[in-house]
């Protein structure tokens, strides 16, 4: 890591994104006193990192692992008291979880009996438990259906109206244009973008034109690098120097019907890509 420095409000969501190897997971556990930084340090709640400060956070890995022999209640409640919940308290806190994340009717099953995404939803309840101040998830949403996705994220959304900071890693630009409130982008180790969607957004605004046509456009058009079709439009890249206005004369000398010509905002997973290829061509 190269001087990775970061900050989290209570009751703010900060999606963490970048490409494979970029060292998400890396930045996560140096946050989490999981491993030592070789210089800097991590702080949290105000102050150091301490034993007390790591029971107020919920941490939810990547690679999953419950005690797989044992009963949902037995697990989750032997967990609350691992973050200092009383033994009456974590048996409460553990119907109300599995409520949250609609697990009831599988709370006397053992962990070997549930399905892959069962047992996701059941650990983020178990990250929820204690009610943590700090909740930092990583790749929280992978491998469910859409319907347990959803409610996972709302689980995420309470969180946040209820004030905890949240730090999710993921691969989907949709989820974090979704939940977060700033994107943080870590590449080669490096910060590459840190800002709020909307305004990460405006900032690469300007050179994506998206046009609806029933027509194909012309093979070649001066000032555009790269075209995509979709079902619903076609997105031109322009190179540096072109301007919209050049490009619609085109489009119109060629012939083509114009029934929708915008200057895009473009999508966090455009952002993404172009950003990665950039960096990576400089290198």
């Amino acid at each position: 890591m190269n001087d990775v420095s970061f900050h989290v409000k209570s009751g703010e969501v900060v999606g963490l994104v970048g490409p494979n190897g970029a060292g998400k997971t890396t930045t996560i556990r140096m946050m989490l006193g999981i491993l030592a930084p070789d210089e800097g340090e991590a702080r949290a709640l105000g102050g150091p990192l301490t034993e007390e400060t790591q029971e107020r956070i919920g941490y939810l890995p990547e690679e999953r692992g419950l005690y797989e022999g044992l009963r949902l209640t037995v697990v989750l409640s032997y967990l609350g008291q691992l973050k200092g919940l009383s033994r009456r308290h974590a048996a409460i806190r553990t119907g109300e979880m599995l409520d949250a994340v609609g697990m009831s009717e599988h709370a006397h099953k053992k962990v070997r009996e549930l399905s892959r995404g069962m047992t996701q939803l059941v650990q983020f309840g178990a990250t929820l438990l204690h009610r943590p101040d700090i909740l930092v998830l990583d790749e929280p949403f992978s491998g469910l259906d859409p319907v347990n996705a959803r409610r996972m994220k709302e689980l995420v959304l309470e969180e946040k109206e209820r004030g905890a900071a949240i730090i999710f890693s993921t691969h989907q630009m949709t989820d974090v244009e979704e939940l977060s409130d700033r994107v943080l982008m870590i590449d080669g180790g490096e910060v590459a973008l840190d800002g709020a969607p909307s305004e990460l957004r405006r900032r690469y605004r300007g050179d994506t034109i998206r046009v609806e046509s029933p027509d194909a456009p012309p093979a070649s058009i001066s000032g555009v690098g790269e075209v995509v079709r979709s079902a619903e439009s076609i997105s031109m890249r322009l190179t540096d120097r072109a301007t919209a206005e050049q490009v619609l004369k085109q489009l119109l000398d060629a012939g083509m019907r114009i029934e929708r010509f915008e200057v895009a905002l473009p999508t966090l997973e455009e952002i993404f890509i172009r950003e990665v290829q950039g960096r990576r061509g400089t290198r």
